[in-house]
């Protein structure tokens, strides 16, 4: 196994994750990101928020290199990686937690922890790392020999976020992580993401629908509309702007 590629440190408040430009396309030829710029800054929750289809999971799957731009760039902690494979963009530090969560159902809860780490194989690490998983979502640690497949959906969910965090990550993704789960796991969720920002420092960028949770968590948000950057700013503004207010508040 190669040598995992030596992570850049990056200081709180600098860029971390830098967009310029970038351009995705189906393979039908159709735009789904047409121009997007974003900044986000290392220690920071930034929101991206928007309808179905407006091409948030899309550029989720860009910034981890599980599609391809068709023009743009994509830098991280000071390195251009849109032609960077994706397993390398999980040792550089990135973990996304897809929609849909995509667990391996025949497989234990342990199990699908463990396959967190194939970009570290190393014994200590996985010790320590499963530690760490357990003791923020403690139900985990009670399922630990129980199938994926039979978990509720917000234990499904936890057990998502604890495969991305098995790799360590300094930037973690998330794709809609209350869709489909109870309010009071939602919270739960939210809580564990907010430790992780405030304790550990954690980078992360959240896609939500659910518009006043997203941005109660982050502290700034983006938003898009058919694959176009429309609006940015501090979360308590985007609040208060007559877009949201109408578009996605219902207000």
């Amino acid at each position: 196994m190669p040598a995992a590629p030596e992570r850049a440190p990056t200081r709180r408040g600098e860029v971390l994750l830098d967009i310029r430009d970038l351009h995705v396309a189906y393979g039908t030829g159709v735009l789904a990101l047409q121009g997007v710029s974003l900044r986000v800054h290392a220690g920071e929750v930034v929101a991206l928020v928007g309808a179905n289809g407006a091409g948030k999971s899309t550029l989720l799957k860009a910034i981890s290199g599980l599609m391809a731009p068709r023009a743009g760039e994509l830098w991280f902690a000071g390195r251009r990686v849109d032609t960077v494979e994706a397993p390398e963009r999980v040792r550089l530090g990135m973990a996304l937690v897809p929609e849909g969560r995509r667990l391996f159902a025949r497989l234990t809860v342990a199990e699908n922890l463990t396959l967190g780490t194939i970009s570290n194989r190393d014994a200590g690490h996985r010790r320590e790392m499963l530690a760490r998983v357990y003791e923020l979502f403690p139900r985990l640690q009670e399922r630990a020999r129980q199938r994926a497949g039979t978990l509720s959906g917000g234990e499904g969910q936890m057990l998502a976020i604890g495969r991305a965090l098995m790799s360590r990550p300094s930037f973690l993704m998330l794709d809609e992580p209350s869709l489909g789960i109870m309010p009071r796991l939602v919270e739960t969720i939210m809580e564990v993401l907010r430790r992780l920002h405030r304790q550990e420092g954690m980078t992360i960028l959240l896609v939500e629908q659910n518009v006043p949770s997203a941005l109660g968590l982050a502290e700034r948000g983006y938003v898009l509309q058919t694959g176009r950057v429309v609006l940015e700013g501090p979360s308590q503004e985007l609040l208060g702007s007559e877009l949201v207010r109408t578009a996605y508040l219902g207000m």
